[in-house]
């Protein structure tokens, strides 16, 4: 995603010569550290305690969005995360080889295949953010309620004008893993989100049924 004019040459300038901040610097250096650390880390960390199977990221993506929406077609969900249909089958195979996800026929229309996630891949998920919650529940909290809330807005401001600036922001995922909330800024930039739930009422922030 290109995010439009100032771009960087080879040598750390600006196209009109000038040298990129300090801050900007800093920024990225935190940002990518922070991305590591959630993705790469803990996420890959926490997902391994609780599936003894090897599942990855994108697959688990996958059983997440299913989870949170049970009336999900087998073509929307690639159109949903951004991936090749191809890419698509190929993760589906898998987790209904695993028992976490079962194919069902519509009953209104018996051409359209329907997606929904067994128990064992409703408890994967609910284990998962549980341990999630219980290993970084801590981290937020040392910060306190006024930091983590002037945190999550400087966070969300930078994202939206990032955005912004966006030649095609509509054309991208933003891989927010589920987590979504009514009142969510990139929504309304974006258009409706593909990870909103769809079961109506009864779903907790995870998008998992309370």
């Amino acid at each position: 995603m290109s995010i439009g004019d100032g771009l960087v040459d080879s040598g750390g300038r600006f196209e009109d010569g000038s040298v990129p901040s300090a801050d900007l610097y800093r920024f990225l250096r935190s940002g990518h550290v922070l991305r590591s650390l959630l993705r790469e880390f803990l996420e890959e960390d926490f997902l391994q305690q609780v599936c003894r199977h090897r599942l990855t990221r994108s697959q688990f993506c996958f059983l997440k969005l299913i989870t949170a929406n049970s009336d999900l077609q087998v073509g929307e969900l690639a159109r949903c995360l951004g991936v090749s249909p191809a890419a698509s089958s190929k993760n589906l195979d898998r987790l209904e080889r695993l028992g976490l996800v079962c194919r069902e026929t519509s009953g209104q229309d018996r051409r359209a295949i329907l997606l929904k996630a067994s128990a064992d891949g409703v408890e994967l998920v609910r284990d998962y953010e549980s341990l999630k919650a219980a290993r970084l529940e801590p981290v937020i909290d040392s910060l306190g309620r006024e930091k983590t809330e002037q945190l999550c807005d400087l966070l969300e401001e930078v994202c939206v004008a990032m955005l912004a600036r966006a030649e095609n922001p509509r054309e991208t995922c933003l891989r927010c893993a589920g987590y979504y909330r009514p009142d969510c800024a990139f929504e309304r930039l974006q258009g409706k989100c593909a990870l909103r739930p769809r079961r109506g009422d009864g779903l907790d922030e995870t998008g998992v049924e309370a």
